[in-house]
């Protein structure tokens, strides 16, 4: 496939999401390249994983900066450099200023580790739990202005079981967000879902129920 996008992926730690994202590029019909791994943290464990898997890489430390513009500025620099064209967010644990954002507003998507709207920002598997909620699950969605705010692409649901404690429901929420996020992006890349406003917009028979499903499935 010729007509690859290039997508930066964002991450603060040891990049799982990352990862899966690397794993679906190898294949050469999938719409998106990765074109570079970009951390605030220097030490952040995905970047050795891009790396060794032959991506550029990048630290930014926002602690060197006085203000977010300014990082977020930066980080603009390195994306122009990689000729980015969509911005993957994966384990990127900080917040965008609004101009950031209006930059790459309908480029830019994000995995949450919930069903959004449901438990928006952190500790979202001990909030589940503490909710009683029967199921629980992670959210692909356009990255807006809000804090987990954005428009959604696609969710996947898991069970939440009786003696879950918070790192059992993360783990398996976790294996959906490896499958969930690497569809996303290629709906995203292919141009099969686009954003207008704030409404998704799905190109006809790009994706069906199936595809929402698809997620929870055994693998094959």
């Amino acid at each position: 496939m010729t007509d690859r996008k290039n997508v930066a992926i964002l991450i603060s730690g040891r990049g799982s999401n990352m990862t899966a994202l690397v794993e679906a590029a190898r294949d050469p019909s999938y719409p998106a390249r990765i074109c570079g791994v970009l951390s605030n943290r220097a030490d952040a464990r995905g970047l050795d994983i891009a790396a060794a898997a032959g991506i550029a890489t990048a630290s930014i430390d926002h602690k060197a900066f006085s203000d977010r513009a300014s990082f977020d500025r930066a980080i603009d620099v390195q994306l122009a450099e990689w000729n980015t064209e969509l911005v993957a967010l994966a384990g990127f644990m900080r917040i965008f200023d609004d101009g950031f954002v209006a930059r790459w507003q309908g480029r830019m998507i994000n995995i949450h580790p919930s069903l959004l709207p449901l438990f928006k920002g952190l500790n979202t598997h001990q909030r589940a739990l503490d909710a009683g909620v029967c199921i629980h699950g992670c959210t692909s969605h356009f990255v807006n202005a809000g804090v987990d705010d954005g428009p959604i692409i696609l969710q996947a649901a898991v069970p939440v079981l009786p003696d879950d404690d918070a790192d059992s429901l993360a783990a398996r929420v976790l294996t959906a967000e490896h499958r969930l996020y690497p569809e996303a992006l290629r709906l995203a890349a292919s141009g099969a879902v686009r954003l207008e406003g704030d409404k998704v917009v799905v190109r006809q028979s790009s994706y069906d129920a199936g595809a929402y499903l698809g997620p929870l499935s055994p693998a094959e």
